[in-house]
């Protein structure tokens, strides 16, 4: 079976209404995006193990980056962002074993101080693989899109956050539309030993559009082939339930030819 996980930031109303849509639409997971309405709360968890319970779909979850700040030189403000991203773990370790986390970021202080926001990042990720593994959770580190303050947007930052993390249970997720904003998918691909999961939507190399495959500029017949043997999971990550189902079906006839 294709393990092909839909997830989407943009879809706000009801999300724990229509995630049950996904298995007729042919998808065999969903990726939470931990913010807005789809966020894991106390009030929503139950919302969630129904979904867990009473679908085939694999849960996996992205955590929470809205206002949070890994790679923060105001102390409290990283504790605070590790204790909210850890507090997300908790909830959602009994049906997900997979979390997406992204990096840091340069505040106006940090890019003063690149190399000690650096290390606020590293060790931001591993307090929060620590947690995971207590849950025996996987931690999976997101690639950027071209935006200057951003940790992460290319092959040798993600590399050096693996190793100096140095955790066993952290890995790398490959976001192709992140790398097609910084033009450097094929960097990426270089690496492909590190990538433990698959994020894929298309833009034109400008900005981070979230378009179906095919609609921008991503050379997907060379991604997929290069990811020939990948056993993860891809999430399609769209705007709207159609447009997911576009690039499903697009992504599954790219497979198919490999």
């Amino acid at each position: 079976m294709t393990m092909i996980s839909f997830s989407s930031s943009a879809l706000v109303d009801r999300p724990f209404d229509w995630a049950y849509e996904l298995e007729d639409l042919g998808y065999t997971g969903w990726e939470i995006v931990n913010e807005g309405r789809q966020r894991l709360t106390s009030e929503t968890l139950n919302l969630a193990r129904d979904i867990a319970d009473t679908t085939s779909l694999v849960i996996t979850i992205h955590l929470p980056y809205s206002d949070l700040n890994l790679a923060s030189m105001n102390q409290p403000i990283q504790e605070e962002s590790v204790r909210q991203t850890n507090a997300c773990l908790d909830l959602a370790y009994e049906f997900s074993r997979l979390a997406v986390v992204h990096p840091g970021r340069l505040s106006p202080l940090g890019k003063q101080m690149p190399d000690r926001a650096w290390e606020q990042n590293i060790q931001g990720l591993q307090r929060i693989c620590d947690h995971a593994a207590d849950l025996d959770m996987v931690v999976a580190v997101e690639n950027m899109p071209n935006i200057e303050s951003l940790f992460g947007r290319t092959p040798g930052e993600i590399l050096g956050m693996l190793e100096n993390v140095n955790r066993e249970n952290l890995g790398f997720v490959f976001d192709v539309g992140h790398a097609n904003t910084n033009d450097n998918v094929d960097q990426f691909l270089e690496i492909k030993d590190k990538i433990i999961h698959v994020h894929v939507h298309d833009n034109h190399g400008e900005r981070d559009e979230h378009l179906p495959i095919d609609w921008g500029t991503v050379n997907w017949e060379k991604v997929i082939g290069v990811l020939n043997g990948y056993t993860g999971r891809f999430i399609t990550e769209a705007r709207t339930l159609i447009e997911g189902e576009k690039s499903m079906r697009k992504l599954k006839q790219y497979l198919d030819r490999c």
